[in-house]
Protein backbone atom coordinates (compact mmCIF):
# COMPACT_ATOMS: atom_id res chain seq x y z
CA UNK A 1 0.00 0.00 0.00
CA UNK A 2 2.87 2.36 0.87
CA UNK A 3 4.54 1.70 -2.51
CA UNK A 4 1.31 2.50 -4.37
CA UNK A 5 0.91 5.71 -2.38
CA UNK A 6 4.53 6.73 -3.00
CA UNK A 7 4.14 6.04 -6.72
CA UNK A 8 0.99 8.15 -6.86
CA UNK A 9 2.69 11.06 -5.07
CA UNK A 10 5.66 10.82 -7.45
CA UNK A 11 3.42 10.83 -10.52
CA UNK A 12 1.47 13.83 -9.23
CA UNK A 13 4.71 15.70 -8.56
CA UNK A 14 6.08 14.89 -12.03
CA UNK A 15 2.80 16.04 -13.58
CA UNK A 16 2.94 19.40 -11.80
CA UNK A 17 6.52 19.94 -12.94
CA UNK A 18 5.79 19.14 -16.58
CA UNK A 19 2.54 21.12 -16.50
CA UNK A 20 4.50 24.13 -15.32
CA UNK A 21 6.93 23.69 -18.22
CA UNK A 22 4.05 23.61 -20.72
CA UNK A 23 2.59 26.87 -19.33
CA UNK A 24 5.53 29.31 -19.54
CA UNK A 25 5.13 32.94 -18.50
CA UNK A 26 8.08 34.07 -20.61
CA UNK A 27 9.68 32.79 -23.82
CA UNK A 28 13.02 33.61 -25.41
CA UNK A 29 13.69 32.78 -29.07
CA UNK A 30 17.45 32.28 -29.37
CA UNK A 31 18.34 32.68 -33.02
CA UNK A 32 15.46 35.04 -33.83
CA UNK A 33 15.82 36.10 -37.44
CA UNK A 34 14.50 38.46 -40.10
CA UNK A 35 14.69 35.67 -42.69
CA UNK A 36 11.05 34.56 -43.24
CA UNK A 37 12.19 31.03 -44.15
CA UNK A 38 13.99 30.49 -40.85
CA UNK A 39 12.76 28.90 -37.65
CA UNK A 40 13.91 31.94 -35.68
CA UNK A 41 11.64 34.21 -37.70
CA UNK A 42 8.61 31.95 -37.61
CA UNK A 43 8.71 30.98 -33.93
CA UNK A 44 8.91 34.66 -33.01
CA UNK A 45 6.02 35.44 -35.33
CA UNK A 46 3.90 32.61 -33.91
CA UNK A 47 4.22 34.16 -30.45
CA UNK A 48 3.31 37.64 -31.71
CA UNK A 49 0.46 36.53 -33.98
CA UNK A 50 -1.10 34.33 -31.30
CA UNK A 51 -0.87 37.08 -28.67
CA UNK A 52 1.22 34.99 -26.31
CA UNK A 53 0.11 35.94 -22.82
CA UNK A 54 3.61 36.25 -21.36
CA UNK A 55 6.83 38.09 -22.21
CA UNK A 56 8.67 37.51 -25.50
CA UNK A 57 12.45 37.96 -25.77
CA UNK A 58 14.01 37.56 -29.25
CA UNK A 59 17.77 36.97 -29.11
CA UNK A 60 20.22 37.69 -31.95
CA UNK A 61 23.45 39.75 -31.76
CA UNK A 62 22.91 41.05 -35.31
CA UNK A 63 19.36 42.42 -34.95
CA UNK A 64 17.88 45.36 -33.06
CA UNK A 65 14.16 44.84 -33.58
CA UNK A 66 11.70 42.28 -34.98
CA UNK A 67 7.87 42.53 -35.10
CA UNK A 68 8.10 45.61 -32.91
CA UNK A 69 10.02 43.72 -30.22
CA UNK A 70 13.45 44.66 -28.90
CA UNK A 71 16.06 42.04 -29.85
CA UNK A 72 18.75 41.20 -27.30
CA UNK A 73 22.35 40.35 -28.25
CA UNK A 74 22.41 37.36 -25.88
CA UNK A 75 20.21 35.55 -23.42
CA UNK A 76 22.21 37.02 -20.55
CA UNK A 77 21.44 40.52 -21.85
CA UNK A 78 17.70 40.04 -21.21
CA UNK A 79 16.95 42.23 -18.15
CA UNK A 80 14.57 39.76 -16.50
CA UNK A 81 16.26 37.42 -13.98
CA UNK A 82 14.08 34.41 -14.89
CA UNK A 83 13.02 33.04 -18.29
CA UNK A 84 10.76 30.01 -18.28
CA UNK A 85 11.09 28.67 -21.81
CA UNK A 86 13.75 28.96 -24.50
CA UNK A 87 13.19 28.09 -28.16
CA UNK A 88 16.60 27.22 -29.56
CA UNK A 89 17.03 27.94 -33.28
CA UNK A 90 20.85 27.97 -33.41
CA UNK A 91 23.22 25.32 -34.75
CA UNK A 92 23.85 22.16 -32.74
CA UNK A 93 27.45 23.17 -32.01
CA UNK A 94 26.25 26.24 -30.09
CA UNK A 95 23.84 24.44 -27.76
CA UNK A 96 26.37 23.53 -25.07
CA UNK A 97 27.32 27.21 -24.64
CA UNK A 98 23.64 28.17 -24.66
CA UNK A 99 23.03 25.84 -21.73
CA UNK A 100 25.33 27.98 -19.55
CA UNK A 101 23.37 31.11 -20.47
CA UNK A 102 20.10 29.29 -19.74
CA UNK A 103 21.35 28.28 -16.32
CA UNK A 104 22.23 31.91 -15.57
CA UNK A 105 18.65 32.90 -16.41
CA UNK A 106 16.99 30.08 -14.45
CA UNK A 107 15.52 28.56 -17.61
CA UNK A 108 13.32 25.55 -16.86
CA UNK A 109 12.79 24.14 -20.36
CA UNK A 110 14.62 24.38 -23.70
CA UNK A 111 12.79 23.49 -26.88
CA UNK A 112 15.51 22.35 -29.30
CA UNK A 113 14.20 23.16 -32.77
CA UNK A 114 17.87 22.59 -33.57
CA UNK A 115 18.38 19.41 -35.61
CA UNK A 116 21.15 17.46 -37.39
CA UNK A 117 22.21 15.48 -34.35
CA UNK A 118 21.75 11.76 -33.71
CA UNK A 119 19.31 11.41 -36.63
CA UNK A 120 22.20 12.03 -39.07
CA UNK A 121 23.69 8.66 -38.11
CA UNK A 122 27.08 10.30 -37.51
CA UNK A 123 29.02 9.30 -34.41
CA UNK A 124 30.19 12.82 -33.59
CA UNK A 125 26.62 14.13 -33.74
CA UNK A 126 25.34 11.35 -31.49
CA UNK A 127 28.13 12.16 -29.06
CA UNK A 128 27.19 15.85 -29.10
CA UNK A 129 23.59 14.97 -28.37
CA UNK A 130 24.73 12.89 -25.38
CA UNK A 131 26.89 15.75 -24.10
CA UNK A 132 23.98 18.17 -24.35
CA UNK A 133 21.76 15.84 -22.33
CA UNK A 134 24.46 15.23 -19.71
CA UNK A 135 25.08 18.93 -19.23
CA UNK A 136 21.37 19.85 -19.16
CA UNK A 137 20.76 17.27 -16.43
CA UNK A 138 23.65 18.60 -14.37
CA UNK A 139 22.14 22.10 -14.61
CA UNK A 140 18.58 20.97 -13.85
CA UNK A 141 17.23 22.04 -17.26
CA UNK A 142 14.69 19.93 -19.16
CA UNK A 143 14.95 19.42 -22.92
CA UNK A 144 12.21 19.02 -25.53
CA UNK A 145 13.60 17.58 -28.76
CA UNK A 146 16.01 18.06 -30.44
CA UNK A 147 14.61 18.23 -33.98
CA UNK A 148 11.04 19.15 -33.04
CA UNK A 149 8.43 21.90 -33.28
CA UNK A 150 7.73 22.19 -29.55
CA UNK A 151 4.45 23.11 -27.87
CA UNK A 152 1.03 24.22 -29.08
CA UNK A 153 -1.04 25.46 -26.14
CA UNK A 154 -3.96 27.62 -27.29
CA UNK A 155 -4.87 28.53 -23.72
CA UNK A 156 -1.81 30.78 -23.40
CA UNK A 157 -1.24 31.68 -27.06
CA UNK A 158 1.74 29.37 -27.58
CA UNK A 159 1.92 27.83 -31.06
CA UNK A 160 4.32 25.93 -33.32
CA UNK A 161 2.57 26.78 -36.59
CA UNK A 162 0.51 29.44 -38.34
CA UNK A 163 -3.29 29.68 -38.16
CA UNK A 164 -3.96 26.89 -35.67
CA UNK A 165 -7.21 27.14 -33.66
CA UNK A 166 -7.14 29.57 -30.77
CA UNK A 167 -10.08 28.00 -28.93
CA UNK A 168 -9.34 25.55 -26.13
CA UNK A 169 -10.55 21.97 -26.56
CA UNK A 170 -10.01 18.59 -24.91
CA UNK A 171 -7.82 16.62 -27.36
CA UNK A 172 -4.17 16.36 -26.37
CA UNK A 173 -1.37 14.82 -28.36
CA UNK A 174 2.33 14.14 -28.72
CA UNK A 175 4.12 13.60 -32.02
CA UNK A 176 7.66 12.68 -32.96
CA UNK A 177 7.01 14.38 -36.29
CA UNK A 178 6.65 18.16 -36.19
CA UNK A 179 5.03 18.23 -39.62
CA UNK A 180 2.72 15.41 -38.59
CA UNK A 181 1.69 17.35 -35.47
CA UNK A 182 0.80 20.41 -37.52
CA UNK A 183 -1.04 18.37 -40.14
CA UNK A 184 -3.04 16.55 -37.48
CA UNK A 185 -4.12 19.77 -35.78
CA UNK A 186 -5.09 21.44 -39.06
CA UNK A 187 -7.13 18.55 -40.48
CA UNK A 188 -8.78 17.62 -37.19
CA UNK A 189 -9.72 21.28 -36.69
CA UNK A 190 -11.60 21.20 -40.02
CA UNK A 191 -13.76 18.45 -38.49
CA UNK A 192 -14.59 20.48 -35.38
CA UNK A 193 -11.88 19.14 -33.04
CA UNK A 194 -10.18 21.54 -30.62
CA UNK A 195 -7.14 20.93 -28.45
CA UNK A 196 -5.85 21.18 -24.89
CA UNK A 197 -2.23 21.08 -26.01
CA UNK A 198 -0.13 19.24 -28.60
CA UNK A 199 3.59 18.53 -28.19
CA UNK A 200 6.13 17.77 -30.93
CA UNK A 201 9.03 16.00 -29.20
CA UNK A 202 11.37 14.87 -31.99
CA UNK A 203 14.39 12.81 -30.94
CA UNK A 204 13.10 12.40 -27.35
CA UNK A 205 16.54 13.07 -25.89
CA UNK A 206 15.06 13.95 -22.50
CA UNK A 207 11.24 14.30 -22.39
CA UNK A 208 9.97 11.17 -24.11
CA UNK A 209 6.77 9.33 -25.00
CA UNK A 210 6.51 7.65 -21.58
CA UNK A 211 6.65 10.92 -19.68
CA UNK A 212 4.17 12.48 -22.10
CA UNK A 213 1.75 9.56 -21.74
CA UNK A 214 1.77 9.99 -17.97
CA UNK A 215 1.33 13.73 -18.35
CA UNK A 216 -1.66 13.63 -20.70
CA UNK A 217 -3.25 10.81 -18.69
CA UNK A 218 -3.32 13.12 -15.64
CA UNK A 219 -4.11 16.36 -17.46
CA UNK A 220 -7.69 17.36 -16.54
CA UNK A 221 -7.92 19.49 -19.72
CA UNK A 222 -7.31 16.43 -21.92
CA UNK A 223 -10.03 13.80 -22.49
CA UNK A 224 -8.56 12.08 -25.57
CA UNK A 225 -4.89 11.40 -26.34
CA UNK A 226 -3.55 11.20 -29.91
CA UNK A 227 0.03 10.24 -30.73
CA UNK A 228 2.46 9.57 -33.55
CA UNK A 229 5.44 7.46 -32.42
CA UNK A 230 8.37 6.18 -34.47
CA UNK A 231 10.16 4.29 -31.72
CA UNK A 232 10.45 3.91 -27.96
CA UNK A 233 13.57 3.82 -25.82
CA UNK A 234 12.34 1.48 -23.08
CA UNK A 235 9.70 -1.09 -24.02
CA UNK A 236 8.69 -2.07 -20.48
CA UNK A 237 8.49 1.54 -19.32
CA UNK A 238 6.39 2.43 -22.37
CA UNK A 239 3.99 -0.46 -21.77
CA UNK A 240 3.50 0.61 -18.15
CA UNK A 241 2.87 4.22 -19.20
CA UNK A 242 0.45 3.18 -21.95
CA UNK A 243 -1.48 0.90 -19.61
CA UNK A 244 -1.69 3.73 -17.06
CA UNK A 245 -3.05 6.14 -19.70
CA UNK A 246 -5.59 3.82 -21.37
CA UNK A 247 -7.22 3.02 -18.01
CA UNK A 248 -8.09 6.72 -17.75
CA UNK A 249 -8.95 7.90 -21.26
CA UNK A 250 -8.82 6.82 -24.93
CA UNK A 251 -5.35 6.72 -26.49
CA UNK A 252 -5.15 6.66 -30.32
CA UNK A 253 -1.72 5.77 -31.68
CA UNK A 254 -0.16 5.94 -35.13
CA UNK A 255 3.10 3.99 -35.42
CA UNK A 256 5.63 5.18 -37.99
CA UNK A 257 8.22 2.81 -39.44
CA UNK A 258 6.16 -0.37 -39.79
CA UNK A 259 7.83 -1.50 -43.01
CA UNK A 260 11.49 -1.77 -44.00
CA UNK A 261 11.66 1.55 -45.83
CA UNK A 262 9.65 3.32 -43.13
CA UNK A 263 11.82 1.78 -40.43
CA UNK A 264 14.95 3.12 -42.13
CA UNK A 265 13.34 6.53 -42.42
CA UNK A 266 12.50 6.73 -38.72
CA UNK A 267 16.18 6.71 -37.84
CA UNK A 268 17.09 9.42 -40.34
CA UNK A 269 14.06 11.43 -39.16
CA UNK A 270 14.30 11.28 -35.36
CA UNK A 271 17.04 8.75 -34.63
CA UNK A 272 14.46 6.23 -33.39
CA UNK A 273 14.67 2.47 -33.60
CA UNK A 274 11.32 1.28 -34.91
CA UNK A 275 11.13 -2.17 -33.26
CA UNK A 276 9.01 -5.19 -34.13
CA UNK A 277 5.57 -4.45 -35.58
CA UNK A 278 4.18 -7.69 -34.13
CA UNK A 279 5.34 -6.82 -30.62
CA UNK A 280 4.04 -3.28 -31.01
CA UNK A 281 0.57 -4.45 -32.00
CA UNK A 282 0.47 -7.01 -29.19
CA UNK A 283 1.29 -4.27 -26.67
CA UNK A 284 -1.43 -1.99 -28.04
CA UNK A 285 -4.02 -4.78 -27.90
CA UNK A 286 -3.07 -5.72 -24.37
CA UNK A 287 -3.26 -2.10 -23.18
CA UNK A 288 -6.47 -1.32 -25.16
CA UNK A 289 -4.85 1.48 -27.14
CA UNK A 290 -6.49 2.24 -30.50
CA UNK A 291 -4.10 1.63 -33.39
CA UNK A 292 -4.49 3.51 -36.68
CA UNK A 293 -2.41 3.30 -39.86
CA UNK A 294 -2.21 6.81 -41.31
CA UNK A 295 -2.90 10.43 -40.39
CA UNK A 296 -6.37 10.38 -41.98
CA UNK A 297 -7.38 7.48 -39.75
CA UNK A 298 -5.89 9.28 -36.75
CA UNK A 299 -8.14 12.26 -37.43
CA UNK A 300 -11.19 10.03 -38.09
CA UNK A 301 -10.67 8.23 -34.81
CA UNK A 302 -10.30 11.39 -32.76
CA UNK A 303 -13.48 12.76 -34.39
CA UNK A 304 -15.40 9.65 -33.30
CA UNK A 305 -14.14 9.89 -29.71
CA UNK A 306 -14.75 13.64 -29.58
CA UNK A 307 -18.41 13.73 -30.61
CA UNK A 308 -19.98 10.38 -29.73
CA UNK A 309 -20.96 8.93 -26.34
CA UNK A 310 -19.54 5.51 -25.39
CA UNK A 311 -21.20 2.89 -27.64
CA UNK A 312 -20.87 -0.88 -27.35
CA UNK A 313 -23.59 -2.04 -29.75
CA UNK A 314 -23.24 -2.59 -33.51
CA UNK A 315 -26.76 -2.19 -34.87
CA UNK A 316 -26.85 0.43 -37.64
CA UNK A 317 -29.61 2.11 -39.62
CA UNK A 318 -28.59 4.05 -42.75
CA UNK A 319 -30.47 6.70 -44.74
CA UNK A 320 -29.64 8.76 -47.80
CA UNK A 321 -28.07 8.07 -51.16
CA UNK A 322 -29.41 6.35 -54.23
CA UNK A 323 -29.70 2.62 -54.79
CA UNK A 324 -26.06 1.91 -55.62
CA UNK A 325 -24.74 4.10 -52.85
CA UNK A 326 -27.07 2.47 -50.34
CA UNK A 327 -25.93 -1.01 -51.36
CA UNK A 328 -22.24 -0.12 -51.06
CA UNK A 329 -22.82 1.61 -47.75
CA UNK A 330 -24.52 -1.50 -46.33
CA UNK A 331 -21.70 -3.71 -47.61
CA UNK A 332 -19.02 -1.54 -46.02
CA UNK A 333 -20.69 -1.44 -42.59
CA UNK A 334 -21.31 -5.20 -42.58
CA UNK A 335 -17.72 -5.90 -43.62
CA UNK A 336 -16.57 -3.99 -40.55
CA UNK A 337 -18.69 -6.23 -38.31
CA UNK A 338 -21.84 -4.13 -37.98
CA UNK A 339 -25.42 -5.36 -38.28
CA UNK A 340 -27.64 -3.62 -40.82
CA UNK A 341 -30.96 -5.36 -40.01
CA UNK A 342 -34.18 -5.06 -41.94
CA UNK A 343 -36.72 -2.64 -40.54
CA UNK A 344 -38.49 -3.96 -37.43
CA UNK A 345 -42.21 -4.77 -37.45
CA UNK A 346 -43.12 -1.77 -35.28
CA UNK A 347 -41.42 0.56 -37.73
CA UNK A 348 -43.25 -1.00 -40.67
CA UNK A 349 -46.58 -0.67 -38.90
CA UNK A 350 -45.89 3.00 -38.30
CA UNK A 351 -44.85 3.47 -41.93
CA UNK A 352 -47.93 1.63 -43.18
CA UNK A 353 -50.22 4.05 -41.41
CA UNK A 354 -48.46 7.10 -42.77
CA UNK A 355 -46.97 5.95 -46.10
CA UNK A 356 -48.99 2.99 -47.43
CA UNK A 357 -47.31 3.24 -50.84
CA UNK A 358 -43.86 2.28 -49.53
CA UNK A 359 -44.23 0.66 -46.09
CA UNK A 360 -43.35 -2.85 -47.34
CA UNK A 361 -40.90 -1.63 -49.98
CA UNK A 362 -38.61 0.40 -47.77
CA UNK A 363 -35.42 -1.28 -46.51
CA UNK A 364 -32.39 -0.54 -44.39
CA UNK A 365 -30.50 1.32 -45.88
CA UNK A 366 -33.20 3.79 -46.89
CA UNK A 367 -32.82 4.37 -50.63
CA UNK A 368 -33.70 7.98 -51.46
CA UNK A 369 -34.56 7.09 -55.06
CA UNK A 370 -37.79 5.34 -54.05
CA UNK A 371 -39.14 8.38 -52.19
CA UNK A 372 -40.28 10.32 -55.24
CA UNK A 373 -43.79 11.77 -54.91
CA UNK A 374 -43.83 10.85 -51.21
CA UNK A 375 -44.24 13.66 -48.65
CA UNK A 376 -41.25 12.74 -46.53
CA UNK A 377 -37.45 12.74 -46.56
CA UNK A 378 -34.73 10.17 -45.75
CA UNK A 379 -33.88 11.99 -42.52
CA UNK A 380 -37.50 12.09 -41.38
CA UNK A 381 -37.78 8.36 -42.05
CA UNK A 382 -34.51 7.78 -40.20
CA UNK A 383 -35.90 9.62 -37.21
CA UNK A 384 -39.23 7.78 -37.35
CA UNK A 385 -37.54 4.38 -37.50
CA UNK A 386 -35.17 5.23 -34.64
CA UNK A 387 -38.20 6.03 -32.44
CA UNK A 388 -39.60 2.53 -32.81
CA UNK A 389 -36.39 0.53 -32.44
CA UNK A 390 -33.11 1.15 -30.63
CA UNK A 391 -30.25 1.44 -33.07
CA UNK A 392 -26.71 2.00 -31.80
CA UNK A 393 -25.69 4.27 -34.69
CA UNK A 394 -27.73 6.34 -37.13
CA UNK A 395 -25.92 7.07 -40.40
CA UNK A 396 -27.00 10.03 -42.54
CA UNK A 397 -25.57 9.86 -46.07
CA UNK A 398 -25.81 13.02 -48.11
CA UNK A 399 -27.09 12.57 -51.66
CA UNK A 400 -24.63 14.43 -53.92
CA UNK A 401 -25.94 12.89 -57.15
CA UNK A 402 -29.54 14.08 -56.81
CA UNK A 403 -30.81 15.03 -60.31
CA UNK A 404 -33.07 17.82 -59.02
CA UNK A 405 -32.69 21.36 -60.36
CA UNK A 406 -30.52 23.85 -58.51
CA UNK A 407 -33.18 25.70 -56.54
CA UNK A 408 -35.11 22.55 -55.58
CA UNK A 409 -31.96 20.61 -54.65
CA UNK A 410 -30.52 23.43 -52.50
CA UNK A 411 -33.79 23.75 -50.60
CA UNK A 412 -34.01 19.98 -50.18
CA UNK A 413 -30.45 19.73 -48.88
CA UNK A 414 -30.77 22.62 -46.47
CA UNK A 415 -34.26 21.81 -45.24
CA UNK A 416 -34.65 18.05 -45.46
CA UNK A 417 -31.09 16.87 -44.85
CA UNK A 418 -29.59 19.53 -42.58
CA UNK A 419 -32.69 20.20 -40.50
CA UNK A 420 -33.37 16.49 -40.22
CA UNK A 421 -29.86 15.63 -39.02
CA UNK A 422 -29.83 18.48 -36.50
CA UNK A 423 -33.24 17.44 -35.15
CA UNK A 424 -32.02 13.88 -34.60
CA UNK A 425 -28.91 15.21 -32.87
CA UNK A 426 -30.98 17.42 -30.55
CA UNK A 427 -33.05 14.41 -29.56
CA UNK A 428 -29.87 12.82 -28.21
CA UNK A 429 -29.54 10.01 -30.73
CA UNK A 430 -26.04 8.81 -31.79
CA UNK A 431 -25.93 10.14 -35.36
CA UNK A 432 -23.03 10.49 -37.77
CA UNK A 433 -22.95 11.93 -41.28
CA UNK A 434 -21.15 10.76 -44.41
CA UNK A 435 -20.52 13.60 -46.85
CA UNK A 436 -18.37 12.86 -49.88
CA UNK A 437 -17.20 16.21 -51.23
CA UNK A 438 -15.04 14.89 -54.05
CA UNK A 439 -11.58 16.14 -55.04
CA UNK A 440 -12.58 19.74 -55.61
CA UNK A 441 -10.30 22.69 -56.28
CA UNK A 442 -10.87 26.31 -55.28
CA UNK A 443 -12.46 27.11 -58.65
CA UNK A 444 -14.81 24.14 -58.24
CA UNK A 445 -16.11 25.69 -55.02
CA UNK A 446 -17.65 28.45 -57.13
CA UNK A 447 -20.07 25.83 -58.45
CA UNK A 448 -23.36 26.10 -56.55
CA UNK A 449 -23.53 22.37 -55.81
CA UNK A 450 -20.10 21.99 -54.20
CA UNK A 451 -20.53 25.24 -52.30
CA UNK A 452 -23.90 24.15 -50.91
CA UNK A 453 -22.49 20.78 -49.82
CA UNK A 454 -19.56 22.53 -48.13
CA UNK A 455 -21.92 24.93 -46.32
CA UNK A 456 -24.11 22.07 -45.08
CA UNK A 457 -21.04 20.10 -44.02
CA UNK A 458 -19.76 23.09 -42.04
CA UNK A 459 -23.12 23.55 -40.32
CA UNK A 460 -23.22 19.90 -39.25
CA UNK A 461 -19.66 20.03 -37.93
CA UNK A 462 -20.39 23.17 -35.93
CA UNK A 463 -23.23 21.30 -34.23
CA UNK A 464 -20.79 18.65 -32.97
CA UNK A 465 -21.85 15.84 -35.29
CA UNK A 466 -19.09 13.51 -36.58
CA UNK A 467 -18.65 13.90 -40.34
CA UNK A 468 -16.70 11.39 -42.47
CA UNK A 469 -15.75 11.61 -46.13
CA UNK A 470 -16.72 8.02 -47.05
CA UNK A 471 -18.69 5.06 -45.66
CA UNK A 472 -15.56 2.92 -45.29
CA UNK A 473 -13.71 5.57 -43.24
CA UNK A 474 -16.78 6.02 -41.04
CA UNK A 475 -17.31 2.29 -40.50
CA UNK A 476 -13.64 1.64 -39.76
CA UNK A 477 -13.45 4.47 -37.21
CA UNK A 478 -16.68 3.39 -35.52
CA UNK A 479 -15.58 -0.25 -35.37
CA UNK A 480 -12.38 0.73 -33.53
CA UNK A 481 -14.36 3.13 -31.34
CA UNK A 482 -16.77 0.39 -30.24
CA UNK A 483 -13.95 -2.14 -29.78
CA UNK A 484 -12.32 0.30 -27.37
CA UNK A 485 -15.43 0.87 -25.26
CA UNK A 486 -16.24 -2.86 -25.11
CA UNK A 487 -12.78 -3.63 -23.72
CA UNK A 488 -12.76 -0.55 -21.49
CA UNK A 489 -15.94 -1.63 -19.70
CA UNK A 490 -14.51 -5.11 -19.09
CA UNK A 491 -11.26 -3.87 -17.52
Amino acid sequence: MTKVFDKGVRQATEFRRLNGLFHPRSVAVVGASSNPLSGGYNFTRYLVDYNFKGEIYPVNPNLNEIFGLKVYPSLKAVPEPDIDYVICCVRAERVLKLLDDCYAKNVKLIHLFTARMKETGRDEKAKLEYEILKKAKSLGIRLLGPNCMGIYNPKIGLSFNHDLPRQLGFVGGFFQSGGGAGEFVRYAALRGVRFSKVVSYGNALDIDECELLHYFAQDHETKIIAAYIEGVKDGRKFMDALSYATKRKPVVLLKGGRGKAGSRSTFSHTGSLAGSVEIWRAVLRQCNAVEVYNFQELVDQVVAFSFLPPITGRKVVIAGGGGGKSVISADVWEEEGFQVPDLPLKAREKLRAKFPELWDWLKNPIDVSILQNVETSPMELLRMISETEKFDILVANITEDDPLAKDIWKESLAKDFLDGVLRIKKEGKPIISVIETGEVSLSDMENWKWKTIADVRGSIIREGIPVFSSPDRAAKALRRFIDYWEKFRKR
